[in-house]
């Protein structure tokens, strides 16, 4: 099975102030302004959609061919990403650039001054699902990434016949109102939060009715309230699951049940299954800081499953 991810691949770099911004802020000098924090902690996470999406596929068996650009800052975590399974050869290295990269520092009263670097996720564009054997491909997500990007690798799968999953997400505000509507036609599925999916209502001003009958499914996910999947005239309400051991960091969340929720539907799984596998696969990220260092082996997933839904998970074809 032949799962293509396309989507960021990032670095993180969050940064603790030990004080308040507010208390080295003039309001009356707001024009003129000029500071600089001395932060007491740093730490650099490996991220980006794409990297997220692949990773946690390949914790739940599958081997995604990972298409994405990366800068010369990436080698180990591309080494990473194929360590734990994830085929890299589609990874696109550019020496000239960095990685994508976010940068965030916290202060006591949990306010943020973040700045974001496309570096090389704005050259995604360069890749091209045409380089790839088209008829070895299941499935693809195209998650978000450069919005040029996003906008032709659509349009490549329509015409290559290539099944997809369209998750434009933060890039909606990116993405004019019909490129939205030409991503989401044709597409498999959409998958989106509740609140991404009333912007794309508002942006290309469509109503459910006519999303609906654009694609053949809709996932929206609503954080702890669990999330939706319509498929047709059915609708399929997922349970959330609670974090086991702590409540650490719910960046990553949505990648890791788009992950489960490829997996179930690549199997052929029942579709109430197929979202509880993404609901317990986005727990897993949950628990940690970090959206690329939790670990877990099938059997693992599997007990757990059980604990949750009270029902046996076949997975012997993911072994």
């Amino acid at each position: 099975m032949t799962i293509v991810v396309t989507g960021s691949m990032a670095y993180d770099y969050i940064m603790s102030f030990p004080g308040r911004f507010v208390d080295h802020i003039l309001p009356d000098r707001l024009e003129i302004l000029s500071v600089s924090f001395l932060v007491d902690s740093m730490r650099r996470e490996r991220c980006g959609c794409g990297g997220n999406i692949a990773y946690n596929l390949a914790l739940l068996g599958q081997r995604p061919l990972l298409m994405a650009t990366v800068g010369q800052d990436a080698p180990e975590y591309i080494a990473g990403l194929r360590e734990h399974g994830v085929d890299t050869s589609a990874v696109k290295h550019l020496t000239d650039e960095f990685t994508a990269s976010f940068f965030v520092s916290t202060d006591q009263d949990n306010n943020q001054i973040a700045s974001f670097y496309t570096g090389a996720m704005a050259k995604a564009g360069k890749l091209s699902f045409r380089d790839l054997d088209s008829t070895d491909i299941d499935v693809a997500i195209i998650s978000p990434n450069d919005p040029g990007a996003m906008v032709k690798y659509a349009r490549e799968c329509r015409e290559l016949n290539i099944p997809y999953l369209y998750d434009p997400s933060q890039q909606i505000p990116r993405l004019s109102p019909a490129d939205l509507k030409d991503g989401i036609t044709g597409a498999r599925v959409l998958i989106v939060n509740d609140y991404e999916f009333e912007m794309i209502k508002n942006r290309a001003e469509l109503t459910d009715e006519d999303i609906e009958a654009l694609v053949e499914i809709i996932v929206i996910t609503k954080g702890e309230k669990g999330s939706l999947i319509r498929v047709g005239d059915e609708s399929y309400t997922i349970a959330s699951c609670q974090p086991g051991r702590r409540l650490a960091d719910p960046t990553g969340v949505g990648d890791a049940y788009r992950a489960g929720f490829i997996t179930g539907m690549c199997h052929k799984m029942p579709w109430q299954t197929v979202g509880q596998m993404g609901s317990l696969a986005a727990t897993y990220v949950l628990e940690e800081h970090g959206t690329q260092r939790h670990h877990y082996t099938i059997d693992g997933f599997t007990k757990r499953y059980r604990e949750y839904f009270s029902e046996d998970l076949e997975f012997e074809a993911l072994r």
